[in-house]
């Protein structure tokens, strides 16, 4: 038996929203629901506009594209996060700028965002790692002092707010991620949020190879084929119309750990909220007290335990592609990394499963 660090969960109408496809024959990217989903997301997180996509990744390379990212230009992103959140930077041609992170809630240290900010920084990009919520107030007050675009990464963080406000919604553009871990789903998938409808229209027409809206196959634009398929958006209503009783399951998940941990006095500590936010809690997040200790850790849930977990991302500037840009230390996010790690955290998980991981942690970290 295997405890599942991630599992979709598909309870709702995705089944029947899928058949109407298929039984419709709109399979494509044209089709009711890619409409649907779009209005009922923006909804959900009180935005303007949302534009589906095909995955995250290509979320974030449009929304650099429609804001007319280029050679020569500087793009602020932490070093601790998803390579999703970097690579699509250096597509076109611009040069990320690494910062690091914040001890006290994971997510990216706006001091050191600040002191990175040159005439050549054109963006940006605010990444919500593991559910987390950055302090997007600050960030966007320094943007707008500098005159430099905000790119939000929610990929991990549907369901955070700030103060109130859904995470996608304090920068020029959000993006979000549906692929098949995240806290709803479309199996690969992603939205682009905004607030400004000239700044959405590009971003819809970006998507879709810059075809005219005025003359048939005339194409206006160097753009993409980003387009989320009518079968991914059905799928994705569906597990939007979930999206509170998904979110209270995890947050419950969540709670558990905490409390357990506390109790048993753990020589570890779990990424939580700060005041004023609430946190989607993608993945369980913690960090062992001993870095040494995280891999062996690892390899012994799963042989003894059955317990799936991984390891936290790595530092972006310390992969090959990226170690020549690394201007500075990061100190912060090098630490977290190395003693970071997911746990079981998907909103079907069964108390009893959740009980064998604490059990498990208990034992082990007592050796």
């Amino acid at each position: 038996m295997k405890v599942a660090l991630y599992e979709p969960y598909l309870h709702g109408n995705e089944k029947r929203y899928v058949n109407e496809c298929l039984d419709t024959t709109w399979i494509s990217s044209k089709g009711k629901f890619v409409n649907e989903f779009e209005t009922e997301f923006a909804k959900y997180i009180n935005s303007n506009h949302a534009v589906a996509v095909s995955n995250g990744t290509v979320a974030i390379h449009l929304a650099l594209a429609a804001l007319d990212i280029k050679a020569g230009d500087e793009v602020i992103v932490p070093t601790f996060t998803y390579i999703a959140s970097v690579n699509p930077i250096v597509y076109l041609g611009a040069t990320p700028v690494f910062v690091d992170s914040d001890a006290r809630n994971w997510q990216i240290d706006i001091d050191d965002l600040e002191r990175k900010i040159t005439p050549k920084t054109k963006a940006v990009i605010a990444v919500h790692l593991y559910g987390g919520v950055a302090d997007m107030e600050r960030i966007a007050a320094l943007c707008k002092k500098h005159n430099i675009y905000l790119v939000e990464d929610c990929a991990e963080a549907i369901g955070c707010r700030r103060n109130g406000q859904h995470v996608g919604t304090f920068g020029d553009i959000g993006c979000f991620s549906f692929f098949g871990n995240k806290t709803i789903t479309t199996g690969e998938g992603g939205m682009v949020t905004a607030q400004d409808e000239a700044l959405a229209k590009r971003l819809a027409h970006l998507k879709a190879q810059g075809v005219s809206p005025v003359k048939t196959y005339w194409h206006d634009a160097v753009a993409f084929n980003y387009r989320m398929t009518n079968i991914q958006a059905a799928i994705g209503l569906g597990q939007l119309e979930q999206i509170d009783e998904i979110l209270a399951r995890k947050r419950r998940i969540a709670e558990l750990y905490k409390q357990e941990f506390a109790a048993r006095n753990l020589p570890l500590s779990i990424l939580w909220e700060e005041a004023g936010c609430v946190n989607g809690f993608w993945l369980p997040t913690i960090a062992l007290d001993d870095p040494a200790r995280r891999d062996s850790l690892m390899k012994d849930l799963m042989a003894k335990y059955g317990v799936e977990s991984r390891p936290t991302f790595y530092p972006a500037h310390t992969m090959d592609m990226y170690v020549a840009r690394a201007v500075a230390q990061y100190p912060v996010a090098e630490k977290l990394a190395a003693a970071g790690m997911n746990i079981p955290g998907h909103p079907g998980l069964k108390e009893a499963d959740q009980m064998l991981v604490i059990e498990a942690l208990t034992k082990e970290l007592g050796r």
